[in-house]
């Protein structure tokens, strides 16, 4: 049988790459593999051992990509990342804002459609190949995203974006990371067909990493799960799922329980009874209508989900509540009982919203103490310019404390695994005890049991006095059951 990539008793040659014991895996023709596990428990540095990122003593990584004639490893193995899902790796000049400033977007950012042919133009795309990209183009429904600029995506259309950059290569190996967060859920269903197409259709070898372990799509063969920086025998996925544990139906302990909904509030905090109220509110980017004549109001006290299809318009919808978009002055928005541009800064309006997104989570590149991340929320910046107290300090652990990071406090962000840094990221959106809290796809990269725990403080959170909450997420069973009112968003074709 054909090894596509095999490694035995692999160690990796940098001690702070090495997993707890050596590693033995192999990839055999015909094969598709998920690997498992929970956040932290060492799954991408087994797939940088794959990939040959992180060299290996000894004999190293063997491959045999036949029939591919592509000699390269990094020409036959296709990694899709985590955070290709919000940007490039090396995207440093992005800031939070910038996907609602089109007038700062100068005539040298790409367009996708530029990116997308020049993926199929440098790996030698033939008229036959032609077939695919139309097909992606369509399933994916890309042809009206040609001639936006990259950075406009939202986090879905983002994703989409990328795995297509990355099938139009003609692959040997595709490794994706947690591929179908951020998809709704038709362009989810869509997905999982065509990776099921291509694998029976072409010399293609999927490996996906999955945080969520309860998605695993019906084309996957074998299952690899690690735990614990160990990587276990390879399963067939049928005995995986059979094996599987379930997780209780609540995580958060009632002594966690009992710490937030004890929690001291801010002496004289003032309580808008109308948090937001929106008036024929129009959003519109050149051509493109994105929100159009929308009125909404959200009251103290209220939960509400917030669902649509990929570039429905959520995110933007978000950007005005917070303050971000400043296409927000035009229109006719009251933000905790203030008109906009009444006077007010957009300091006054973050200071009283906690907030975590795909575009929070894309601009924070700053490897600073997990602490510090979390210390940040209550300076609203992204990095931390003053120094905390020990007060601050205090509630920052407290915070931390919930979500299950205490051992993350003193590691730098950008060394923690994408769900550690979301479970930072969600513990600086709780920090200030907001009044109201905004959550676009918390729970993206999350494993089953940190999924739980945070539907948990949610929940908990929610039963605090005058807390009102907005959640976007593309999956009706993530939603707490907080949750009591839905606003849905249709896409403006």
């Amino acid at each position: 049988m054909q090894n596509i990539i095999k490694i035995d008793q692999g160690i990796a040659r940098m001690p702070e790459w090495q997993l707890a014991a050596p590693v033995d895996f192999v990839a055999n023709e015909g094969e598709h593999i998920a690997i498992v596990g929970p956040n932290g428990s060492g799954k991408t540095l087994l797939v940088d051992m794959l990939t040959g990122r992180h060299p290996l003593v000894k004999q190293g990584v063997t491959y045999d990509f036949a029939p591919s004639k592509k000699e390269l490893v990094s020409d036959n193995i296709k990694y899709v990342t985590f955070r290709d899902s919000y940007g490039s790796e090396n995207d440093s000049t992005y800031y939070l804002q910038q996907r609602w400033n089109q007038q700062e977007i100068d005539e040298s950012t790409p367009t996708v459609g530029q990116l997308l042919e020049d993926a199929f133009v440098l790996s030698g795309g033939t008229l036959h190949d032609r077939g695919l990209q139309k097909h992606l183009y369509e399933l994916f429904h890309l042809d009206h995203l040609l001639d936006k600029y990259i950075i406009l995506l939202s986090s879905g259309e983002l994703r989409k974006f990328q795995l297509t950059k990355v099938l139009l290569t003609n692959p040997r190996v595709l490794i994706m990371d947690n591929p179908f967060i951020g998809l709704d859920a038709i362009a989810r269903d869509q997905l999982k067909g065509l990776l099921r197409t291509l694998s029976e259709e072409q010399a293609l070898q999927i490996i996906l990493v999955l945080s969520k372990s309860d998605d695993i799509p019906k084309f996957i063969t074998s299952v690899v799960e690690v735990k614990e920086r160990i990587v276990y025998p390879k399963v067939s996925r049928a005995d995986y799922l059979a094996a599987r544990s379930h997780f209780p139906n609540r995580v958060l302990s009632s002594e966690k329980a009992m710490e937030i909904r004890t929690l001291k509030s801010e002496a004289g905090e003032y309580h808008a009874q109308e948090v937001i109220k929106m008036n024929k509110v129009c959003i519109r980017y050149g051509r493109r209508t994105i929100l159009n004549e929308l009125d909404w109001t959200v009251r103290n006290g209220e939960r509400w989900a917030l669902s649509g299809q990929n570039g429905a318009g959520k995110s933007t919808l978000l950007s005005l509540v917070c303050a971000d978009n400043p296409q927000g002055y035009a229109c006719d928005i009251a933000l905790f009982g203030h008109q906009r541009g009444s006077g007010e800064s957009i300091w006054d309006i973050k200071r009283r919203i906690g907030y975590v997104s795909p575009e929070m989570h894309r601009a924070y590149r700053k490897d600073i103490p997990a602490v510090k991340i979390v210390a940040s929320g209550l300076k609203d910046s992204v990095g931390l310019y003053t120094t905390p107290s020990e007060e601050d300090y205090a509630k920052c652990r407290f915070w931390m404390h919930v979500f299950g990071t205490d051992q993350l406090a003193d590691r730098t962000f950008l060394k923690l695994s994408s769900g550690e840094q979301r479970l930072i990221l969600l513990a600086r959106a709780f920090v200030k005890d907001p009044e109201l809290l905004v959550l676009d796809e918390p729970l993206h990269g999350l494993d089953n049991r940190n999924r739980q725990l945070v539907r948990d403080i949610i929940d908990t959170f929610a039963e605090r006095e005058n807390k009102t909450i907005i959640m976007v997420s593309h999956y009706q069973e993530e939603l707490p059951q907080c949750i009591d009112h839905q606003l849905t968003l249709t896409k403006n074709e």
